[in-house]
């Protein structure tokens, strides 16, 4: 389902199509890319902490991002989320490479967003931890189209399937196709991130 193939694949299936047409198989696969390591003078002379404070002044929601497979659910606090694309419905998540939860999400191929409230702030700090059952005493319902965990009193879902993956440093981009969304009318209020602290929106 990840669109991704590499140029030994792309030979691969060259070769398949020329068997098929009677034609001569010597043909041989293109080399793989040479791979190498950014160079320090390559490096953007911007300190870690540094980007990490100054990007934190961009105040945004907050959501949980959730999947189901054989072993039950799981899920992650995920910041990094946008609508992508009206025409098809897209949105996007950003994880890092390291997360744990990330490949169980990709094995599933479905996800769903849930947009924390006001009031969701320990939720959120409990998805955000490791090495934890983040579902225990958590109930949930199964979004309509895919069956992933929907969160109660979550203000907006948005019922996805991966559709592709990009690479984007230290993290991956996930695009998924919204297969069904809603609000949760009774709880309006989004749960606010900034320069480390939660927040509700007050106009």
């Amino acid at each position: 389902m990840l669109s991704m193939m590499g140029h030994a694949g792309m030979a691969a299936t060259a070769v398949r199509h020329l068997r098929a047409a009677g034609a001569p198989t010597a043909v041989e696969p293109l080399p793989r890319p040479a791979l190498r390591a950014v160079r320090e003078d390559e490096r953007a002379p911007v300190d870690p902490a540094e980007f990490r404070r100054v990007l934190g002044h961009f105040a945004s929601g907050v959501t949980v991002v959730t999947t189901l497979d054989a072993t039950g659910p799981t899920g992650f606090a995920c910041q990094s989320f946008a609508s992508l694309s009206l025409d098809p419905p897209l949105v996007a998540f950003m994880v890092a490479r390291t997360s744990t939860t990330w490949p169980r999400i990709a094995a599933a191929g479905t996800f769903c967003v849930n947009v924390l409230g006001a009031d969701q702030g320990p939720l959120c700090r409990a998805f955000a931890a490791g090495g934890t059952d983040k579902f225990a005493g958590v109930p949930w319902t199964p979004a309509p189209v895919t069956g992933t965990p929907r969160l109660p009193s979550a203000p907006a879902w948005i019922d996805c399937t991966i559709t592709t993956v990009h690479t984007g440093g230290d993290h991956l981009i996930v695009v998924g196709r919204a297969e069904a969304l809603g609000t949760d009318e009774e709880h309006p209020d989004p749960l606010l991130f900034h320069r480390g602290r939660f927040g509700r929106f007050a106009p």
